[in-house]
């Protein structure tokens, strides 16, 4: 990972986005900040960051409707967007992953954790040591997967994607007819340095099933019950 990857923090609280400018600057990321959404969507119209950390709730515009509207522009479509949320439960981090967040963290958090988080984020985008990140193309079944533009299309009609949900597809698409628990879903595509809880894979995956249906292709990815999921073109 290199150290000039630029961070934008947005929070209404200055008390956090301080604490966070002091941890992420002295982990050697270039950090900017906004206090609320509509100055947070001027910053990244001018300049798109490498990656957002992003309150869930703000006065006027909320973090998850600002997540809404950047997933549906392309050009912050894959955007890596990290979710800050002091509420805690089940309903409230599905509900931000389900947005179209890639994660999230519950306050009270420690730096150290976060820069673990963001750190192992940016690895998994800009690494290239998986073997199916190796790959230039893959092709499994309807669905073409160009690594090198970044692009998954279902008979040249492009899928609009997450960061995650890209990744996790490329995965399924370059190990097809394999059964993977959450687990090992878990350490492959959002890595084995980082705890992500197993909730946040049934979520990307339902998210993911919801893009592919109107391509009739979603029954590509199978539940196996109390084992995972797999990912079968030939068996549907």
């Amino acid at each position: 990972m290199t150290m000039t990857n630029t961070i934008l923090i947005v929070d209404d609280e200055s008390s956090i986005r301080d604490m966070l400018r002091m941890a992420l600057e002295s982990n050697g990321f270039s950090v900017d900040e906004a206090s609320n959404a509509k100055i947070a969507q001027e910053k990244i119209n001018n300049n798109i960051p490498d990656l957002l950390l992003l309150d869930w709730m703000m006065p006027g515009t909320s973090g998850v409707e600002l997540v809404r509207r950047l997933r549906k522009e392309e050009k912050t479509r894959q955007l890596p967007i990290i979710m800050l949320t002091a509420k805690d439960g089940d309903e409230h981090s599905i509900q931000a992953l389900d947005t179209g967040a890639d994660d999230f963290i519950t306050k009270p958090f420690s730096p150290k954790a976060l820069i673990a988080r963001v750190k192992a984020m940016l690895r998994r985008l800009e690494g290239n040591t998986d073997d199916f990140q190796q790959e230039e193309k893959i092709v499994s079944g309807d669905i073409t997967i160009d690594m090198v533009s970044h692009k998954a299309m279902v008979n040249e009609k492009t899928l609009e994607l997450s960061p995650t949900e890209f990744r996790l597809l490329a995965f399924f698409s370059s190990h097809t007819g394999r059964v993977f628990s959450r687990n090992q879903l878990l350490n492959q595509v959002w890595g084995e340095s980082v705890y992500v809880e197993d909730r946040t894979v049934d979520v990307h995956i339902r998210r993911l099933r919801k893009i592919l249906e109107p391509f009739l292709v979603a029954q590509y990815i199978q539940t196996v019950r109390g084992v995972g999921y797999r990912f079968d073109p030939e068996h549907t």
